[in-house]
């Protein structure tokens, strides 16, 4: 018996994020291990094939390793919007005991595992001068396979046809109903009606199951030291209690790991031949890689991804991690976004062009060299400006660094030829040729060589007159 506090302490949270039952009244269920394990059966998870587990970690990694933005739509386009309570739960701390990684890490492997993920999202009313508005605390992950989705047809929660989520607490018993203006609900692309998501260990259990069966296998045979099974023969009749004997003398010398490399007695007039299983043979690890590429495949993870070179190369990984994002990210991350922005907005921010927007561009990161190449084109492209390509590189603003340059001989289209004109309209009926701009830099440079008295010879001309009379 533990008598441990801390431990019992640390036994019962553990229990209860398992869904079994605990010690102080908790919930006995039909999966829960130590009711199996009292009928003298075992469960086995899917978690333990190395490919299942390989695409849940690949798939919860890859989503919670991209931040989210708070951005505005606007006359003058989009830009990031002040940060406000609400954001900072996404950005910050969703709640007192988990990171934003943390936090949609288990979302993504709740909702890949068990086909479905939810989030309750604590909310508080805020009294104001004339009204008030609900306020969102914090979010929390609901164990998925503690909800149970429920349609009211009977009008029992003051609504019918709504939709509730009953989430039973897997330590007390005790259910609570939540709206759907309470909980964010994310699922997997394999639904028939829109509601729930099927997850990928349903839809392919025999897959699983038999991967599953194959690395036990391959435990059982290190386990055995590499022997596989021998036959015995022998002159003579032995009863039960001899054969075994002799059985369980053969498996203490020959049997295991330990015993590998040792020598065997055989006693006299015996003679043991081992059955000369190969795994070549049975083609074993060709059927235990194409299991894992159906399994990757369902997950819609690439095979370079599950460490699965064959077909792949340091050349087209680039397009196997866009071909990635295309195929199986986008997705992924549209309805988290959709989900989010409906849920977690109200409706005046919605209308005043408030989102919240995934930061896709840090899957795609690169070596210096082409990041570098990459900033410099979009400064002198007029596209980003200079502070901004600072930034991202976690480096401080510079002075006058906040305006877009551009190369001084791009000009607009419409503009084209308009430095040969010098002012003068061009006529396409003209066909004498244009003069070059150095020609008229010479003509106009030159003194006239007219001999015409100019004003300032006149004038001094009329003041000598004047003065005469």
């Amino acid at each position: 018996m533990n008598v441990n506090p801390f431990q019992r302490l640390a036994g019962r949270f553990m229990n209860w994020w398992r869904g079994e039952p605990q010690d102080g009244g908790g919930v006995m269920t039909l999966n829960s291990r130590s009711f199996l394990e009292s009928l003298g059966l075992t469960r086995k998870r899917p978690t333990s094939e190395v490919t299942y587990f390989t695409c849940l970690k690949m798939l919860s990694e890859t989503l919670a390793k991209m931040p989210i933005k708070y951005y505005q739509r606007t006359e003058g386009g989009i830009v990031e919007a002040e940060a406000t309570d609400t954001s900072k739960l996404l950005t910050k701390r969703p709640n007192p005991f988990m990171t934003p990684t943390v936090f949609w890490n288990t979302v993504e492997i709740n909702r890949n595992h068990y086909g479905n993920a939810y989030v309750y999202m604590r909310k508080k009313f805020i009294r104001k001068k004339y009204g008030g508005e609900f306020r969102i605390i914090d979010l929390w992950v609901m164990q998925s396979n503690c909800v149970q989705i429920v349609v009211d047809d009977a009008g029992i929660f003051a609504g019918v046809g709504r939709l509730w989520y009953v989430y039973t607490d897997p330590t007390s018993g005790r259910q609570y109903v939540f709206s759907t203006d309470e909980v964010m609900h994310f699922k997997t692309s394999f639904s028939f009606d829109g509601i729930t998501g099927l997850p990928v260990q349903q839809i392919l259990r025999d897959t699983v199951n038999g991967a599953a069966q194959s690395q036990e296998f391959m435990n059982k045979l290190y386990e055995s030291g590499l022997t596989a099974k021998a036959t015995l023969e022998y002159t003579g009749e032995l009863n039960e209690k001899a054969k075994e004997a002799l059985i369980k003398s053969f498996e203490e010398f020959g049997s295991g790991a330990k015993n590998t490399g040792k020598i065997l007695p055989v006693p006299l007039g015996m003679k043991l031949t081992p059955l000369d299983i190969k795994l070549t043979d049975s083609q074993f690890f060709e059927l235990k890689k194409y299991t894992a590429l159906q399994i990757a495949a369902a997950f819609g993870v690439k095979p370079n991804q599950i460490n699965n070179y064959d077909k792949s190369s340091y050349s087209n990984s680039e397009m196997q991690q866009l071909s990635f994002y295309v195929d199986t990210e986008l997705f992924i991350i549209k309805q988290y976004e959709e989900e989010i922005n409906y849920k977690m907005q109200t409706e005046d921010e919605q209308d005043d062009g408030f989102y919240y927007k995934y930061n896709e561009k840090v899957l795609f990161r690169t070596d210096s060299k082409t990041q570098m190449e990459y900033l410099k084109n979009g400064v002198s492209g007029s596209i980003i400006k200079p502070n901004e390509a600072r930034r991202k590189l976690d480096m401080s603003d510079a002075p006058g660094g906040d305006e877009l340059f551009a190369n001084g001989s791009i000009v607009p289209l419409t503009m084209a030829g308009a430095a040969y004109t010098k002012g003068q309209p061009v006529t396409e009926e003209s066909d004498e040729p244009e003069e070059q701009p150095e020609e008229q830099e010479e003509t106009t440079g030159a003194e006239p060589e007219s001999n015409e008295p100019d004003d300032a010879d006149n004038a001094e001309d009329e003041e000598t007159e004047g003065g005469g009379e």
